[in-house]
């Protein structure tokens, strides 16, 4: 009896062992299935005027920092006061910022003949023509970079001659802030 069993025992075995075996080698029964990548995010955009070189419009990757914006916005200008922003905080599609200018000292104008701004100096001794002034003339003015100069020119080259002081903040990138900063440094009469 006991031999019996032990064969019976060992046949099942044998049977349970080829049947694994033809599990294993055998091909498998359907279609595999593709994986597809994972989807690439979306770039998010966001809105940045102020002090900075290139303001506008621009479009990050999701998870960038203000410092990436600033750097895609071609940097900080001269007169940007950077000290109230967060520039590691994470951006989000439509968030909007604003570079802060640096406030002119309205007694540093009228103290010195040639006061200075930032890394560069200028000289009041006559208002600068908005409608006649070069680049370089525009340039020395406080708060006015090389981008801004050209849009000034570009402006009343398309636009016409300036009417009023004031109308030089229907120039994209001259804020408020920036025209108070400079009213009195400019005119758009002729010197006599």
């Amino acid at each position: 009896m006991r031999s019996l069993l032990n064969i019976t025992f060992g046949a099942f075995c044998g049977l349970f062992g080829a049947g694994i075996l033809l599990l294993i080698s055998g091909k498998p029964r359907g279609e595999p299935i593709t994986l597809e990548p994972p989807p690439t995010p979306a770039p998010i955009v966001v809105h940045i005027s102020g002090a900075v070189n290139n303001p506008g419009v621009i479009s990050l990757s999701p998870g960038s920092s203000v410092q990436d914006a600033i750097e895609a916005a071609g940097g900080f200008t001269d007169y940007a006061d950077d000290q109230n922003l967060n520039l590691a905080a994470h951006l989000e599609d439509g968030k909007y910022i604003q570079v802060p200018v640096i406030m002119a000292s309205t007694a540093a104008i009228e103290i010195s003949p040639t006061p200075t701004w930032g890394n560069r100096s200028f000289t009041i001794d006559t208002k600068i023509n908005i409608n006649t002034a070069t680049q370089q003339e525009l340039e020395s003015l406080p708060f006015i970079g090389p981008e801004h100069a050209q849009r000034i020119i570009a402006y009343r080259n398309a636009s016409g001659p300036f009417e009023t002081i004031e109308s030089i903040q229907d120039v994209y990138g001259i804020s408020p802030n920036t025209f108070e900063n400079i009213k009195d440094l400019i005119t758009v009469e002729y010197s006599p």
